[in-house]
């Protein structure tokens, strides 16, 4: 008995699939007359971002030198001996 994928014999589907035509027109696969060129939404979001990232850092710095450099209870009272 022939395997069955999706209700097509194996050998049927791997026909198929290996006899598909190959891409020998002149189509560059996207890459046309505006590939790699960015657009000014691309440069005002990456504005955006840095300033984010600026704010975020600052609130961060300003947090973190509130946090006591140790967490350890000091002694109420010294030890006398």
């Amino acid at each position: 008995m022939t395997p069955l994928l999706a209700g097509v014999p194996v050998e049927q589907t791997v026909a198929l699939v290996l006899a598909q035509p190959s891409n020998t027109n002149d189509d560059p696969g996207g890459q046309g007359e505006d590939f790699g060129k960015s657009s000014p939404v691309g440069l005002v979001l990456m504005i955006v971002l840095l300033i984010a990232v600026f704010f975020l850092v600052r609130s961060m710095t300003k947090h973190l030198k509130k946090v006591p450099a140790s967490f350890e209870e000091p002694d109420a009272e010294p030890k006398k001996d």
